[in-house]
């Protein structure tokens, strides 16, 4: 399979100048200032097939995206190496921005006062979109998004949610092949996060594109998602399957259950997350799950059991507080 995006060893520091409090202390920094060194990204390595989709996690702050943005060539790496699609990204050659695009949520790059229509033309020229392809992508998006109704509008008269489905369109109107996502779905409603996620499928699939995509909203990495990778201090903690992830590193299982039961008499088994008319979920460790299902179907009149996993949301916040460093 053709690798698409390597990453290795790719650091980013920065100097943050630092001074105690009060006037006397700010006249003092003038002649004489102390740093410390931030480390954002620090020593990150992975590769990336053409056409994958992958989940980039981690908290704020975690160096997410200052990598997206030395990847598309934004900024430049303090140390280490970058390739994609065989191209250096801080060099910003023309041919490698003709096939990357970095959406970031809610960061317009629609010309405001104007229809959306209008920006399509600009980026058909600025990208030199021959007409022809021009003409069959904007169509093809105009109808994946659904944007017939708002291609006249201007951008300041369009919702959040429509402005966000126009910003994807004038992303892809040159069809990149690699497409950087941070946080795409911040701020919308879930139906139309749920439009944005079909879409970015969709367009994968129709055109092979690598993905990476950023999201505190685990939504968007379930349903796009086989594989994530985990960053936490900029230094990557996990890069595997999702769905090992949840194997790995969650310690407990899900057990619901109907019964008549009481909530007493089942929190001998484990914690009750969940209790509803008849209808209980109690957490149970790992690999007490067998044993506590025995004895729950033994004791109790059970109607009905389902065992599942946790939210892949608990997951990650253990990982990441498993990975904590000490104040």
């Amino acid at each position: 399979m053709t690798t698409a995006i390597t990453v290795t060893n790719l650091c980013k520091y920065y100097d943050v100048p630092e001074r105690e409090a009060g006037l006397g202390n700010a006249i003092k920094s003038v002649f004489v200032r102390h740093t410390r060194t931030v480390k954002a990204v620090d020593g990150v390595s992975f590769t990336i097939p053409a056409g994958e989709v992958v989940g980039f996690l981690g908290p704020n702050g975690a160096g997410k995206t200052t990598t997206l943005k030395m990847l598309s060539g934004l900024l430049h790496p303090t140390s280490g190496h970058v390739d994609v699609l065989g191209y250096t990204p801080a060099q910003r050659h023309y041919d490698y921005l003709r096939q990357m695009t970095l959406v970031m949520g809610q960061r317009n790059n629609l010309v405001w006062d104007l229809p959306g229509a209008d920006s399509f033309a600009l980026s058909r020229t600025i990208y030199g979109i021959d007409t022809v392809q021009f003409t069959q992508t904007r169509d093809a998006l105009v109808e994946l998004l659904e944007l017939q109704p708002l291609l006249t509008k201007p951008v300041r008269n369009l919702s959040l949610g429509e402005r966000m489905k126009m910003e994807f369109a004038l992303a892809l109107l040159h069809r990149p092949q690699i497409v950087f996502l941070d946080e795409p779905t911040i701020g919308l409603d879930v139906g139309m996060q749920k439009r944005i996620r079909q879409f970015v499928a969709e367009y994968n699939q129709r055109y092979g594109a690598s993905v990476i995509l950023t999201s505190h909203y685990m939504a968007d990495v379930e349903a796009l998602c086989k594989r994530v990778i985990v960053i936490h201090h900029g230094t990557i903690i996990y890069d595997g399957a999702l769905s090992a992830l949840v194997n790995d590193f969650a310690a407990n299982r899900i057990i619901s259950i109907r019964t008549s039961a009481s909530t007493a008499q089942l929190g001998q088994y484990g914690t009750v997350v969940a209790h509803d008319d008849g209808q209980m979920s109690i957490t149970v460790a790992k690999q007490q799950v067998p044993a506590v299902t025995a004895q729950l179907l033994s004791h109790y009149d059970i109607s009905d059991i389902a065992i599942g996993e946790p939210p892949i949301d608990d997951v990650i916040e253990a990982l990441y507080a498993a990975n904590a460093r000490p104040t």
